[in-house]
């Protein structure tokens, strides 16, 4: 049998020039970023505060900033008057949240040095905590479609607080306080205080009695395994009251995963390591585990700024005590995270430095004044892209479209995408709650419309000929 002979190769008459870094460089080159805690008193107002005081949630509490007349004591002269103006214009007519920060998550605006008007202006986390006017949009501040409740999460109460969306999973919120308002909030329309633009809706029962009414239906509905513990933000339930709900989950043989939603691991970590909260929180997590239920913590962290060692603490603290996994559900935002470098960069720092699995990142819903935030499907898309194969497997997060009526969707899963108009169409495999006697709900095709200032001419122009339509 004749053998084929590999070809020979022969060196050139001259050696070729080595690459230079330019060409042997990657799109994106990892360098490791220790977490630090920014000094909190280059700010003028905390300039005596001691690390006591910091490290104590009920200062942190104290001390959150609600309004302009705080933030401009705290910030001294290090600001100028015309971001007060920009601010108070917000405020005053375009807002969809309350002024609520932290004093923890103010420390991570501008961490390496006294704000600047320009620096806080730029900043990240100040973009998506502290709106300003100057920020939105004004040909298209929020989308034709936008609506306040724009996942349809109050139409699918099955009981006040409790949404039957997917087939094995609800969502229960306890209640509608965060210890921390941020302006992209998808609950806008429920959570926080009411503002000039946004008359909020109400729950109605006393607390007990909307427990009650969770517990009840969860027993009667065994379908139900998976339930996300959220509101608001379970870290403004007294505890008390959280780890009685929680044990009562735990009793209904059929719930198999409880996800507790906590913004404030990163917003308030100093609430997470209260010795109360951790005894109770070792209690829950034990019980969980003797009765096979998995028991994770849900935070929303957006910008590797954010986690601190407070951070990594808090979540190395919750896992000692028991909870299976602290993962991470940040949302996509122009000028916070929107790029593949802020991506990896975040995603690094979590998985590495805090002990968070990055897990998902949505794209910013269809709510009123949140045009200058969102992407198009095509840029999550090219996100997914580009972050895959720089993080391990299991800490590659997924990017997804929360589209009305279907629910999570990988940003490559949509049928059909009219790129010019940026509609894009999505299908379902399960009825929501709502739907259980429409026979063609899987057999039709949902849309989801891309922000009209990321359009080609034309698409733009359609759609200022059909805005009304």
């Amino acid at each position: 049998m004749t053998q084929t002979q590999p070809p020979v190769h022969t060196a050139p008459a001259t050696p070729e020039p080595a690459p230079t870094t330019a060409l042997t460089g990657q799109p994106y080159e990892y360098r490791r970023h220790r977490l630090v805690e920014p000094d909190w008193t280059r700010f003028p107002g905390w300039r005596h505060v001691t690390r006591d005081q910091w490290e104590s949630a009920q200062w942190q509490r104290v001390n959150c900033v609600k309004n302009i007349k705080q933030l401009r004591t705290l910030l001294g002269g290090t600001v100028d008057e015309h971001f007060y103006a920009d601010l108070e214009a917000d405020q005053r007519a375009l807002a969809t949240m309350s002024m609520l920060v932290p004093p923890q998550m103010i420390n991570t605006m501008v961490p390496d040095a006294p704000p600047t008007t320009e620096a806080l202006l730029a900043d990240p986390i100040r973009r998506y905590m502290i709106p300003v006017a100057s920020d939105r949009r004004t040909d298209w501040p929020s989308h034709p479609y936008a609506t306040r409740d724009s996942l349809h999460e109050h139409d699918m109460w099955v009981a006040e607080g409790l949404t039957h969306r997917y087939p094995t999973k609800v969502l229960a919120e306890l209640l509608s306080t965060c210890p921390q308002y941020c302006g992209h909030c998808t609950r806008m329309d429920l959570v926080g205080n009411s503002t000039p633009a946004v008359d909020k809706l109400k729950l109605t029962l006393k607390p007990v009695d909307r427990y009650d009414a969770h517990i009840t239906y969860l027993k009667a509905h065994p379908g139900v395994r998976d339930v996300v513990v959220s509101g608001g933000d379970v870290a403004n339930v007294p505890w008390r009251s959280l780890e009685s709900y929680l044990m009562r989950l735990l009793e209904i043989e059929t719930i198999r995963d409880i996800r507790l939603a906590t913004k404030a691991l990163m917003g308030l970590p100093q609430h997470w390591l209260q010795p109360d909260v951790v005894e109770g929180l070792e209690r829950v997590a034990r019980t969980a585990a003797r009765r096979g239920v998995n028991l994770a913590i849900h935070t929303h962290v957006n910008h590797a700024q954010s986690l601190t060692p407070l951070v990594a603490k808090a979540t190395q603290t919750a896992l000692d005590v028991g909870v299976r996994d602290v993962r991470n559900q940040g949302v996509l935002m122009r000028g916070v995270n929107a790029s593949t470098t802020d991506l990896l960069d975040l995603c690094f720092a979590l998985q590495g430095e805090a002990g968070i699995l990055p897990y998902y990142f949505y794209m910013c819903d269809m709510i009123p004044n949140a045009e200058h935030w969102r992407v198009p499907v095509w840029h999550a898309q090219q996100l997914q892209h580009d972050i895959m194969g720089y993080l391990p497997g299991y800490a590659t997060p997924r990017i997804v479209c929360d589209v009305p009526f279907v629910g999570k969707r990988w940003v490559h899963m949509v049928t059909e995408y009219d790129r010019e108009r940026g509609i894009s169409y999505w299908t379902k495999n399960y009825r929501t709650s709502i739907e259980s006697a429409d026979l063609e709900a899987l057999n039709k095709r949902y849309a989801y419309h891309d922000p009209i200032d990321t359009l080609p001419d034309t698409g733009q122009q359609w759609w200022r000929t059909h805005r009304d339509d």
